[in-house]
């Protein structure tokens, strides 16, 4: 039988409707498949063929955070656990974050992690006083925080302390990522010129691979021995306050950045230099490292944008009258302020003894001086290098030395329900802004208006202090809980560090968080909760 030429272009167009059909179920099955391998052989599948390398790029088209914890007091057995939960699926890792016990080797976690991983990315290897996150094997979540030391063990009845880890692995498509060092000399002080040096490092990265001299977010791990207000104030003085910036303030580290030369905070026994070039720092140590996120514009993903945003739980409360510095004096070693002061209004002065005398009397507490912390509003002045300073602002320091005759400052004290009512309160912003997200798409973001675009929150990384915790609020999860209530799908993973480092696009609670911590980057009993996003576009966009 002759068909005629319309029978035949049908029956060809049907023939062509239904091998496209099957072409596309083929490509969903094979897309399935891919997407359940662990991330070796899914590297190896990108490498079978372009259509397979293609379905691969549409399988990871948007940012990963993938974590795993371990309590095996063996080290090699709680990196691999650590190891095989991240890598049990699709992920190209751009960058890692171990967070250990101290009786745990920063090196061998550092080489043994590296080895699974990559040579060729950032990896940081930081102590802690104890980590956050879901089991490797059980995948409940965890958040075990050790004693300070050996007799905290002992008192405590604890096993295994301080043997453990967490293990943070980032995919970000779409952004570039390095890690920059703050180095100074050994045993000197922090000079002025090398934290402009840091700076600038940060900046002209950020530039080299962005055109924009301020990054998208910094990851800051730093020294017990290092100050790291004045690095803060820079930070804040150079880059937009778009650029989120968190981290531990005062531990010890081992960091790659992915070029062969690592180098330790605190310590330069761990010093390990492999590459000629970089000889000249033989004689320095590290106070602080960044793992720094700038946007890549050599490679903008059709999926959609990357966006950090800062969510910050404060645990203090302030106490007393607000007192003006009448006469301040630091010691030589800068570690404690001898000072007398006037209440405002006042002209009599008094000294530390009187002064807490009138907060002991005031909270009817017997509370040590341990307790207190003081925060400090002062005029200050910054540039960098031979810039000109820049305009007088507000700036508010939270303990330390930084306080000068003529400051006015007022104390604080850690106060648990003071704690949980701003912990609602952000709970409360998850709970509105996850239901702002599904039923209108994306909410307030600053830098973008996307009315229609789809928002989801990709995981958490999340610092807490050492005091926070089960002995601050009588019961377990109450900061962690914030985020996986509201977001159950995203991982989280961290720390319980001794000083938390916060600044940028905290809009989760801008409006209701207390104005005293409106320019405070360096916090104590805080939650600082550093949380990646991803917008996809709408297509009408």
């Amino acid at each position: 039988m002759v068909m005629d030429e319309d029978s035949s272009s049908k029956r060809a167009m049907e023939g062509e409707k239904k091998g496209r059909c099957l072409a596309s179920i083929e490509e969903d099955t094979l897309r399935n498949v891919l997407s359940r391998l662990p991330a070796s052989s899914f590297a190896s599948a990108a490498c079978v063929s372009r259509s397979w390398n293609r379905v691969c790029n549409q399988i990871l088209s948007r940012p990963k955070l993938l974590s795993a914890l371990s309590l095996n007091p063996l080290l090699e057995v709680a990196v691999k656990e650590a190891i095989d939960k991240v890598l049990s699926e699709p992920i190209r890792p751009h960058f890692a974050i171990a967070c250990v016990g101290r009786k745990f080797s920063l090196k061998k976690t550092h080489r043994l992690v590296t080895e699974s991983l990559s040579s060729r990315i950032p990896i940081v290897v930081s102590e802690a006083g104890g980590i956050i996150g879901s089991d490797a094997v059980s995948n409940e979540f965890r958040e075990v925080k050790w004693g300070k030391d050996d007799w905290d063990a002992v008192h405590n009845s604890q096993q295994n302390i301080n043997l453990g880890i967490v293990l943070i692995v980032g995919f970000v498509p779409g952004l570039k990522v390095s890690a920059v060092p703050l180095l100074r000399p050994m045993d000197e002080p922090l000079p002025v010129p090398l934290i402009d040096k840091f700076v600038t490092d940060i900046k002209d990265y950020a530039s080299s691979v962005s055109g924009c001299t301020s990054p998208e977010a910094i990851l800051m791990f730093a020294s017990q021995h290092s100050d790291m207000k004045p690095v803060l104030d820079k930070m804040d003085y150079a880059f937009s306050q778009e650029t989120v910036i968190a981290g531990d303030e005062c531990g010890c580290f081992l960091y790659s950045s992915g070029t062969e030369f690592e180098v330790i905070g605190g310590s330069k026994e761990y010093f390990s230099c492999k590459n000629t070039e970089e000889q000249m720092y033989q004689n320095k140590k590290c106070s602080a490292v960044g793992i720094v996120f700038a946007k890549d514009r050599g490679n903008s993903p059709d999926g959609g944008e990357i966006h950090f945003h800062l969510a910050l739980l404060t645990g203090m409360s302030p106490v007393g009258s607000t007192y003006k510095g009448a006469s301040v004096r630091v010691t030589k070693d800068k570690e404690s302020t001898w000072l007398t002061a006037r209440r405002e209004g006042s002209k009599e002065k008094f000294d530390g003894r009187r002064i807490l005398d009138d907060i002991d009397d005031e909270i009817q507490s017997d509370i040590s001086c341990d307790d207190f912390y003081i925060g400090v509003t002062r005029r200050r002045k910054c540039f960098i290098g031979s810039e000109k300073a820049s305009a007088d602002e507000e700036y508010l320091y939270v303990k330390g030395d930084g306080i000068k005759t003529g400051d006015s400052f007022c104390f604080y004290h850690p106060n648990p329900e003071a704690a949980l009512t701003i912990r609602d309160s952000v709970y409360e912003k998850f709970r509105n802004l996850k239901q702002d997200w599904g039923s209108k798409g994306c909410h307030i973001v600053s830098g973008a208006i996307a009315s229609g675009d789809k928002k989801e929150v990709c995981g958490g990384l999340i610092f807490s202090c050492y005091g926070r915790g089960e002995s601050f609020f009588g019961r377990q999860h109450v900061d962690s809980s914030v985020f996986l209530e509201n977001f159950p799908g995203a991982p989280l993973a961290g720390m319980f560090c001794f000083g938390e480092i916060g600044r940028g696009s905290t809009i989760m609670n801008r409006d209701d968080i207390q104005s005293q911590y409106s320019k405070c980057f360096l916090h104590v009993y805080s939650s600082v909760c550093f949380m990646l996003l991803h917008t996809r576009k709408s297509l009408g966009h």
